[in-house]
This record gives structure tokens, C-alpha cells and sequence, in this order.
């Protein structure tokens, strides 16, 4: 993505009116805060920048609305920026980026219904992406359907056995409903091909956490804390490993730094049943607030943006 990020920013600096060249900008940039490989200021910096920069008169530059929607809801706790932008592109037709961005919103809003929709759409046109298949599993398990969200992960690992995005999510699912062993032997594949994939090293600790190798999880969470005093490390998914280990005190310490760094994953981990066990302590009901303030300021806007 970084390398693709490059040849983009060289595109736009030979035509500054390539408006195709400053859409993927942006959502190459999206994406790589989504997967921990940018932090978030930095993303949406270069997002704002390069949308400041596109010429407004052309229909393609509303591709970067879904990008500037997602800015404005996990950066800035603006939700009527972000519906505003999501609604003003709500005409776009599928593609990776923009249902991508399009579900990660219905679900930080905990409207797993809309985000179920989407994604179901969305593989009625493409029924062999298996980022598509995957994310419907995860929709699943963050909607508390554990049945359905096992049967979808397995579908999609059966189609895509290697696949990234099959091993990541498979990994999560599978050790939260208690197949412990294939998930880390999964999570053990994806992290020896994509050693730089920190979200994919937390995965490996929770399936290690939840088959009882607790020091083999803390092992790798203290390698991930090395890790994230000399680069950007995405904890998002780190919590879920110390509420396996039972140290609910670290998890409340990891998702408060995960609101504070404006984490993309930060509302659907309060929605994740792996952190059920927090539900009640008084500094996860505050957490939680975040979300029904941006929402009660948005004033309580009830319909449909996807």
C-alpha cells in the first residue's frame, strides 16, 4: 500500500487534475490506518489535504466523500459530518474501498443490521471477494449472532483457505466460539506471512489467551509494546487478549488510548462480545458515552446514510 501510495502521489504531481489518482489517494490512506500500517492524524492529514486539493466540479471526486465521512467520525466525533458525507455519496456504486468504509460506519454506529445489508449487497455483485466474505462473519459476531458468524467464517475460509483476510478474522471467530487450536494455527500462518501486521499478532495472542498459553500471549503483547515505542502500533484488538487473561484493568487501559489516538476500530470494540466482561465497569460505561454524545449532538438522527 505504502509503495502504491507513492506511484499515486507521483500520478497526481505529473496531472494535479487526475481526480482518479487523488480517490485512491485517499482511500489507499484509509486503509492503512484501518490496518495499523499509519496512524490515524497522519491519514487523515494527507486525506484532508488531498481532498482540499481536488477539483470539486467533477462528479468522480464524490468518490473521496466516503473517505472524508470516515475522517469525520472517528477523528473528529462530527456524526453529522459524516452523514452528511456518507449520504452525499450514497449514490456510488460498489467498490472495496467505498463499502469498506460504508459498513465500518453502520457498525461504529452499532447498526449492524444496515452494515449486514451492505455487505450482503455488496456480495450479491462480487460473491468471490473474500475481504466481503470475511467482513460479513465479523458483522455477524459484532451483531452477538455467534451461529451465523461461524457459519459465515466458515464458508469463507472453504473458499479461501489462505486468504488474509480468512485467517485474520477466522482466527478471532474461531477462538472466541472456542476452536482455539485452528484459530492459532491460522493466526500462526498469517502473522509468518505478514510479519508487520500488528493486528494480526494480537489475534495470534488471543487465540493463545483463550486456549490458556498465557504466557505465550504475554509474550506477545510485550513485543507489541516494544514494538510501539519505536513506530505507530494499532492496539485495537489488544484489549480483547487482557480481558482473556483476565486483567480487566489493561483492557481498560488499551481502549483508553485507542479513543485517544481516534482508533477506527475504537466504537466496534465497545461493541465486540469478546469484551462482554467489561460491560458495566464505570470506566467502560464512559467509554461508551462517546458514542450517544456524538449521536444525541447529531441530534439523534435515525435514517438511513448507506
Amino acid at each position: 500500500m505504502q509503495d502504491a501510495l507513492q506511484y499515486l502521489i507521483k500520478a497526481n504531481e505529473l496531472d494535479p487534475a487526475l481526480v482518479a489518482a487523488q480517490v485512491d489517494m485517499v482511500n489507499v490512506c484509509a486503509a492503512q490506518a484501518l490496518y495499523g500500517f499509519m496512524a490515524p492524524s497522519v491519514a487523515v492529514n494527507f486525506i484532508r489535504r488531498t481532498a482540499a486539493a481536488t477539483p470539486k466540479i467533477s462528479l468522480r471526486a464524490q468518490g473521496i466523500l466516503p473517505a472524508l465521512g470516515w475522517v469525520s467520525f472517528h477523528y473528529d466525533h462530527d456524526l453529522r459530518g459524516a452523514l452528511a458525507a456518507f449520504a452525499g455519496s450514497s449514490h456510488l456504486p460498489h467498490d472495496v474501498w467505498t463499502t469498506h468504509l460504508r459498513a465500518m460506519f453502520a457498525l461504529s454506529r452499532q447498526r449492524f443490521g444496515e452494515a449486514i445489508s451492505v455487505l450482503s449487497s455488496a456480495l450479491e455483485e462480487d460473491p468471490y471477494s473474500p475481504w466481503l466474505q470475511a467482513r460479513l462473519a465479523w458483522a455477524y459476531h459484532l451483531a452477538g449472532e455467534a451461529s451465523r458468524s461461524m457459519e459465515q467464517i466458515r464458508r469463507t475460509i472453504d473458499l479461501f483457505p489462505n486468504h488474509e483476510g480468512s485467517c485474520f478474522y477466522g482466527s478471532l471467530i474461531l477462538a472466541f466460539n472456542g476452536a482455539g487450536d485452528e484459530a492459532i494455527r491460522m493466526a500462526h500462518e498469517l502473522t509468518h506471512r505478514y510479519a508487520y501486521f500488528d493486528l494480526g499478532t494480537a489475534v495470534h495472542a488471543y487465540a493463545l489467551a483463550c486456549t490458556g498459553e498465557a504466557q505465550e500471549a504475554r509474550i506477545i503483547l510485550e513485543r507489541l509494546q516494544w514494538l510501539s515505542r519505536e513506530r505507530f502500533v494499532l492496539n485495537s484488538f489488544i484489549p480483547a487478549v487482557h480481558v482473556a487473561l483476565g486483567d480487566h484493568e489493561s483492557a481498560l487501559a488499551e481502549l483508553q488510548i485507542s479513543a485517544e489516538t481516534r482508533c477506527p476500530w475504537f466504537f466496534q470494540m465497545l461493541a465486540d462480545p469478546r469484551l462482554r466482561p467489561l460491560h458495566g465497569n464505570p470506566k467502560f460505561v464512559k467509554l461508551q458515552s462517546i458514542l450517544q454524545e456524538m449521536e444525541d449532538k447529531a441530534g439523534g438522527t435515525q435514517e438511513q446514510t448507506l
